[in-house]
């Protein structure tokens, strides 16, 4: 089935000389899938197959094609392959490499020109002789081919340029899209960053106000740990003053110890003094107690009882008793002595418990004023670590009451250049609103103006003669942006004045054409060049 839409022949024309080669103008739109096999064949109108072409060429396309795209091109078919001059109708059709139609021409004839009828003489000036004209005789078919491939090239030089500006427009738009975009993204980060930066002066606000708050506290504690410190001071004034008083008692009580030794020692020579005096007594008994042995002995095991313990003392106590009743009728001397050794032991008895008893209580007093005097050394410990911790701590808060303070100067610095950069940030934010603006209104003149410029070229005056010469325009259905192209069809004339006036209206058409095309298109590229590219 053709594909009408994917392949186009433009500029076909209803007559074609053998004698000359003839150049098949067709269009790919970019549904359209080339191929190196792909070839346009001259075909005999009523042909039923692919093979029944007369002769054929390949269908080309230009370099740097890229597949997907539409483009314009020209197959050319050499004179010597083409059919001789009759009234048969042929039509172009082009053929892809599965062998399937994808366009047709409308049908036209080959026929030879008439050799007088066909003829125009050209004037041709020599300018390096300045004398000399000289006159050419050259077909009028070939003539009018290299007007119309004149033509053809102006129209397609033109066409390159409205699609270069269609493309340039196209861009512009695309491009202040992209700018409208990038401005929009500007503007939510904007946003975003007023609002982070809200966010971060009513954090430092909050920050500010915490400090305060945490230097009322560093304050009050502040000023408790001052009245602590006093208390502490003057409860280490107190604990030194009974440390001076243990130490006082502490002297008092070595001094009652040396006298406790020195009396000891004292009546330790008394003891002396009587265990000699003892044996003085027991001298005098042993010669006075010849009878009675057992007294004797138990009198020396009162004596070495006395020297060992208190125990021994008391046997002796008893065993005296127990002499003195056994032995009433004794020496008063005896009885006199066995009483004053009753008496020193007793004395030596009792100062020993006095002694011992002191000593105990010594001891005791002594340990406690030691537990004392410890628990009050570590009490003081305490209170000098305790007051140094504070003392540290109150550095701290000092160290970092003033790093808070430098971070909050360089906090209010910070915020101040962050407000003079949104302030930057605005004032340039309202310059590039106004060059968008002015942006704008240049896109939308230059839009204004490029429709302008297509319903002139859409409107451009045709002229046709009544007579000899018939003009027929065949438009592009396959893309919206193509122009309408146009294809001189002629027909054979009649006698020498109708080429006359033929010759003249042609003239004349294109000279208007070119007049009107220049005159369309040089403002739209100096506005293209003039315009700034975004």
């Amino acid at each position: 089935m053709d594909k009408q839409s994917a392949v186009v022949f433009r500029n076909v024309g209803q007559l074609y000389f053998p004698q000359t080669r003839v150049e098949c103008h067709y269009s790919l739109s970019s549904d359209h899938q080339w191929s190196s096999s792909d070839w346009i064949g001259i075909f005999e109108m009523g042909w039923s197959s692919v093979k029944q072409y007369y002769t054929y060429t390949w269908a080309l396309v230009p370099e740097g094609y890229t597949e997907g795209t539409s483009v314009d091109f020209c197959a050319l078919f050499h004179a010597s392959y083409l059919p001789r001059p009759s009234a048969v109708e042929y039509q172009f059709v082009y053929v892809d490499r599965m062998g399937e139609v994808r366009a047709r021409s409308r049908p036209f004839t080959f026929c030879a020109p008439k050799p007088l009828d066909e003829l125009e003489t050209l004037k041709e000036e020599q300018d390096e002789e300045g004398e000399e004209e000289l006159l050419l005789v050259i077909p009028r078919a070939e003539l009018l081919q290299s007007r119309l491939e004149e033509c053809l090239k102006k129209q397609a030089d033109l066409q390159r340029a409205l699609d270069a500006a269609k493309k340039e427009a196209e861009n512009e738009k695309v491009d202040s899209k992209e700018a409208r975009m990038d401005w929009e993204c500007e503007r939510e980060a904007m946003k975003a960053e007023i609002t982070e930066l809200r966010d971060n002066l009513r954090h430092d606000r909050e920050l500010l106000k915490n400090m305060e708050g945490k230097h009322k506290d560093v304050k009050y504690n502040q000023e408790n740990l001052n009245s602590e410190l006093s208390k502490l001071m003057t409860e280490k004034a107190e604990s030194l003053q009974q440390i001076k008083d243990l130490e006082d008692d502490i002297r008092v009580l070595t001094d009652r110890e040396k006298e406790g030794n020195n009396e000891l020692e004292r009546l330790k020579e008394r003891v002396r003094k009587m265990s000699s005096q003892m044996k003085h007594d027991e001298e005098k008994r042993k010669s006075l107690q010849v009878e009675n042995e057992a007294a004797v002995a138990e009198l020396r095991g009162l004596q070495d009882r006395v020297e060992t313990s208190e125990h021994i003392a008391e046997n002796l106590r008893r065993e005296l008793r127990e002499l003195g009743t056994r032995q009433g009728s004794t020496h008063a001397e005896l009885h006199q002595a066995r009483l004053q050794v009753a008496q020193l032991t007793l004395l030596l008895s009792e100062e020993n418990l006095v002694l011992r008893e002191e000593r105990a209580n010594w001891a005791l007093e002594r340990e406690a004023n030691k537990h004392a005097a410890e628990s009050e050394k570590k009490k003081l410990q305490d209170l000098s670590c305790e007051v140094q911790r504070k003392e540290e701590w109150l550095q701290e808060e000092r160290t970092e009451r003033e790093t808070l303070e430098a971070e909050l100067g360089e906090e209010k610095d910070y915020n101040k250049v962050l407000l003079r950069e949104l302030q930057e940030l605005k004032a340039s934010l309202r310059k590039i609103q106004k060059e968008r603006e002015e942006e704008q209104l240049n896109k939308q003149d230059l839009v204004s103006y490029i429709h302008q410029l297509e319903q002139r070229l859409e409107t451009v005056p045709e002229t046709r003669s009544n007579i000899a010469v018939s003009t027929c325009i065949s438009s592009d259905s396959s893309s919206e942006d193509d122009i309408d192209e146009s294809s001189i069809c002629e027909d054979p004339p009649a006698s020498d004045t109708q080429d006359e006036k033929r010759q003249d209206c042609d003239t004349r058409a294109d000279e208007r054409k070119e007049l009107i095309l220049k005159d369309h298109v040089n403002p739209v590229l100096s506005d293209l060049a003039d315009a700034p590219m975004w």
